[in-house]
Formats: C-alpha cells, structure tokens, sequence
C-alpha cells in the first residue's frame, strides 16, 4: 500500500507541472510579441522621420534653436552698443540710430561673440550704410535686414553664406546644420530721421 500515495504524488505532480509549463510558455510568448510590436513601431517612427529630412520637413537650426523652450533654459542676450550711420540715401541727409541686442546660444557663447564684437559691430555698420531709409521704414526691410545682420555675425566664425532659395522640381541635398554662438537678432531700438 506504500506505493499509491507514492503513485499519487506522482499524477498529482504531473498536471501541476503542465499547468507551470503553460504559464511559461504564455509569458514568453506574450513577451516575444510585445517586444515584436514595440520593433515594428519604433522602426516605422523611424522610417517616417528618416523621409521628413530627405523631404526637407526638418526645421532649419536657426529657427529651431532661437526659439527657446521655457523648460529648458531662458535664452541668452548680448547688447551692442547704440550705433548712428549715414543712409545710403541720396544727399547723405539721412541717418539711422540702431540698437541691436544679439540672442547667443549659451552663456558660453557670450565670451565667445564678445571676442569678436569689434569686427561684428563693423560688418553692422556697413551693411546699414548701404540702407536707404525707405528699406527701413518697412517691415520687410527690417526683417531683411535682421537676415543680413545674422549672417555677419556668422563670418567670423566660419559662416556667411546665405543658404540657396529651393529650386521647384530640384531635389537640394542638404547639408548638416551648422550652429554658430549667435542664433538671432533683435531690435533694441530704430530711429530714421
């Protein structure tokens, strides 16, 4: 009689390791199909990012660096001098008093830009000598100007060169973004007399 508790035992193991040999073959294979549908998710973000950036979808990194998340931290300023030049203007009568503050990449960047604010506030200088008034009374002229003034501020340190206007139907490869201290332009101040 000692060998039926020992038979016993026996099935009554045998149902409870098929029961366990289930349960593990279920969790693996709920783990190998979450981790499948996660791949397939992740490699299709992927795929659809890759293709906004062919396409040109990306933000330039001017624009994308100038605007500032509030979480992350404020943005950083740099004011120039005041400056008064002569217009281009026929007669020479006309003058401009400009006040520029620059926005500059980091804290960093401020010693940097500092470095060479002789040779920016120059490059300033000439380009609003070549203004008429009539260019700055208007809001494209200003913004054109801002555009100019951003990439002056970019030659000293390797840049200048404004980026090509797209060509309909011509598939432009874009270079890599190329992030220099100074990020954008401001006006403190504009008076044309």
């Amino acid at each position: 009689m000692a060998t039926k508790p020992e038979a016993a035992g026996a099935d009554a193991a045998k149902p409870k390791s098929k029961k366990m040999l289930i349960i593990i073959i279920g969790v693996v294979l709920l783990l190998v199909l979450g981790g499948g549908g996660a791949f397939f998710v992740i490699s299709k973000q992927r795929a659809a990012a890759a293709a906004a950036d062919e396409e040109g979808g990306a933000e330039p990194a001017a624009h994308a660096t100038a605007a500032h998340d509030v979480a992350k931290t404020p943005p950083v300023y740099l004011p120039m001098d005041n400056m008064v030049v002569n217009l281009a203007d026929p007669g020479g009568e006309r003058v401009a008093q400009v006040g520029i503050t620059l926005e500059v990449l980091d804290a960093k960047a401020v010693d940097t830009v500092k470095a060479y604010m002789p040779t920016i506030r120059s490059g300033v200088l000439m380009l609003l000598s070549q203004r008429l008034a009539d260019d700055l009374l208007t809001a494209e002229g200003k913004q054109k100007l801002i555009d100019d003034i951003l990439i002056e501020c970019s030659k000293p340190f390797g840049g200048g060169e404004p980026e090509p206007e797209p060509v309909p139907g011509k598939k432009v490869r874009k270079k890599a973004p190329v992030q220099y201290p100074v990020v954008a332009v401001l006006f403190s101040s504009l008076i044309v007399q």
